[in-house]
């Protein structure tokens, strides 16, 4: 007869068993990314691969949050100590998106205020026709600004516990977020200039 040992937890933390997902994510995220370029590039199977990254990513998505969920929920497995880690993850990852946009917009301001000689010494660089800040890319403001007001208001409705109120503000978040999308999409496609243009 066996016996299975029971094993006791010195520690808040939770040690999680193997699973295949951080490497399917990464092989996802491998056939995206080479997927994009070939596709940018107009090579035979590029789109294909595109989206079968793209599938991939979101099949991962969907099941390691599933797994995630089932340990937190149902498992008990997140301990306040374990809360905490996830609450700095998330904090750490905000952080790190403010700097990442603090780059494109010191890079933005560099060569705008300051352009270098590889661009000719002039902004917009030479042969590039500048979109007017007033058409269409003051629209998407307004749209990502609504976006964020809504959100906002979804928040506040969850924490004040009016689920019909944070309902319509994440559907009106859902909305702004397509329009926003589909707007963008418009702008690329007729800018005078596109992604290669340097």
């Amino acid at each position: 007869m066996k016996f299975k040992a029971k094993m006791i937890q010195r520690h808040p933390f939770h040690l999680v068993d193997p699973s295949p997902w951080p490497l399917v994510a990464a092989l996802g995220g491998l056939s995206l990314t080479f997927g994009g370029v070939l596709f940018m590039h107009n090579y035979r199977g590029g789109g294909v691969l595109l989206c079968l990254g793209v599938i991939t990513i979101l099949y991962v998505m969907f099941t390691w949050w599933r797994d995630v969920i089932r340990e937190g929920l149902f498992e008990g497995q997140h301990t306040l100590a374990v809360q905490q880690g996830l609450r700095i993850g998330m904090v750490l990852f905000i952080v790190s998106e403010v700097m990442f946009f603090f780059a494109f917009f010191w890079a933005f301001f560099t060569s705008s205020i300051s352009p270098v000689f590889n661009i000719g010494g002039v902004w917009p660089p030479s042969g590039i026709d500048a979109i007017s800040p007033w058409g269409l890319p003051f629209l998407n403001t307004i749209l990502l600004l609504s976006s964020g007001a809504s959100v906002t208001w979804a928040h506040h409705a969850i924490v004040a516990g009016f689920k019909k109120e944070a309902l319509q503000g994440l559907g009106l978040t859902l909305v702004f977020a397509f329009a926003f999308t589909g707007m963008q999409g418009i702008e690329y496609m007729h800018a005078p200039f596109g992604i290669s243009d340097g």
